[in-house]
């Protein structure tokens, strides 16, 4: 069966089962029921958003989003690497409980059966659903996404996504590649489209099939960009002339850095753009024409993601979701730029470890919206003019990835989950980060009709 075939079968397979057991639900969708939570993880996103003070970044619907949230400023991964980062995060427990710092065990396996953020919500009556790259795949998550204990349905996974790594890069040449730098025409990529642009038209599906459920959802949506490749729709890069774009204001490598500390960023080295240059190993350097042309490419990335949030937050508004749905938006570490001559995340160094974390309560941290308005309304990053939105309200307190899990249950009005005792291999739940929930409590929540929201016990 050709892949297309395969993937209008797993739709078709996913959407049945939800049926199935909704089939009798009538909406109960409300402010006065459980909330539903949309939970948007980014691969390999630093700070560089509009609403985090980077004027040059075109990032209008996900500043849109801060400005209706909860922005923590100073938010910071476990470890700059994808696979440890995300189990930490989605289990509540630090690498150093989890045994994991590379892509080589699975927790459950060779720490503990520790329970996951979505598991946690499932055994407390929601439906679980994942989309794109949540847990990091292979050994990691068990090959599975840790289902069934985390989902309620098989995650779902983009077919192009297996295009990835492939020569589907137009060089100089007019010969494909398997480039870095990998600006395309959609239509001309096999199957005609990207893995974020079909994760994005998946998670619309699947809101559409839950906004008349008696049960809540907890929907985890993985967005791949700006991972390595930059393989993002041409028409991106013209948000980024080249003749605009900066380069890192600390290039050189510290004088003095042990060795233990730098990484060679030999993720980048393996592009075939990237070999061309005949660098030499470890430090380079890069030359100065080529940093301009990553840096761009990774701007033009942030961008077309934020198209793609775009489109996922403006149907949670034409569905009428936004006033039942906590939405969570985050990153599992960053990625430097030049920084310290780094072109990798695999460091401890600020740009690398450094995150985006930002949290919408319906009701708490922006008014309830009234009957027909938008709170989400997409904004076209190639608009001329943009309007400056500032964050909700910003958090300046050093916090933790670690503290999501906790967050959630505490915003969503989940018993939140006990403190991990020392040590907690044995435990299948509990939390090793603070819960964030303080943070949310307003002053003025009384005297403001439309911040009423469901005032939820708060647990440190």
């Amino acid at each position: 069966m050709p892949p297309a075939g395969q993937c209008l079968l797993w739709l078709g397979l996913v959407l049945a089962s939800v049926c199935a057991s909704l089939e009798s639900a009538a909406p109960s969708n409300s402010t006065t029921g459980p909330l539903n939570v949309l939970l948007i993880i980014v691969d390999d996103l630093r700070p560089s958003l509009g609403c985090y003070g980077d004027k040059a970044i075109r990032s209008p619907n996900i500043d849109q989003l801060a400005s209706r949230s909860l922005l923590f400023q100073n938010a910071f991964a476990q470890q700059a690497v994808c696979a440890p980062s995300r189990v930490s995060f989605l289990t509540g427990r630090r690498p150093d409980t989890t045994r994991l710092y590379d892509f080589n065990s699975y927790w459950r396996i060779h720490a503990g059966n520790f329970s996951t953020i979505p598991q946690y919500f499932k055994e407390n009556g929601y439906v679980t659903m994942s989309v794109g790259k949540v847990f990091h795949p292979g050994i990691s998550s068990n090959y599975s996404d840790d289902s069934p204990y985390s989902w309620s349905f098989p995650p779902y996974h983009p077919s192009s996504e297996k295009y990835e790594n492939t020569k589907t890069c137009r060089g100089p040449d007019g010969q494909l590649h398997a480039n870095l730098l990998c600006p395309v025409d959609v239509a001309d990529v096999p199957e005609g489209t990207l893995p974020d642009k079909q994760s994005t038209e998946q998670a619309i599906r699947l809101l559409e099939k839950m906004k008349t459920s008696a049960s809540p959802f907890f929907l985890a949506v993985g967005y791949h960009k700006p991972h390595i490749p930059f393989r993002y729709p041409k028409e991106f890069q013209k948000l980024y002339p080249l003749e605009n774009i900066t380069l890192a204001p600390d290039p050189q490598v510290p004088a003095g850095l042990p060795p233990v500390a730098y990484n060679p960023w030999m993720d980048i080295r393996q592009r075939e753009d990237v070999q061309a240059l005949n660098l030499s190993v470890p430090y380079g350097p890069i030359p100065v024409d080529f940093q301009r042309k990553i840096r761009q490419s990774y701007f033009a990335s942030v961008s077309y993601l934020d198209t793609q949030v775009g489109h996922l937050l403006s149907a949670l508004d034409d569905l009428q979701l936004t006033n039942s749905t906590i939405i969570a938006f985050a990153s599992d570490h960053g990625w430097a730029l030049g920084e310290h001559g780094e072109w990798a995340k695999y460091s401890n160094f600020d740009v690398a470890t450094r995150v985006p974390l930002m949290f919408y309560v319906p009701g708490r941290t922006a008014p309830l919206p009234e009957a027909g308005e938008e709170l989400f309304p997409y904004i076209d990053p190639f608009d001329s003019v943009l309007e400056l939105m500032e964050p909700g309200r910003r958090v300046m307190d050093l916090v933790e990835l670690l503290s999501l899990s906790p967050t959630l249950a505490g915003l969503a009005g989940l018993h939140v989950p006990p403190r991990c005792p020392v040590p907690s291999f044995h435990v299948q739940l509990c939390r090793e980060g603070q819960n964030l929930g303080k943070h949310f409590q307003l002053q003025d929540l009384g005297e403001d009709p439309h911040l009423c929201g469901n005032p939820r016990p708060q647990h440190v």
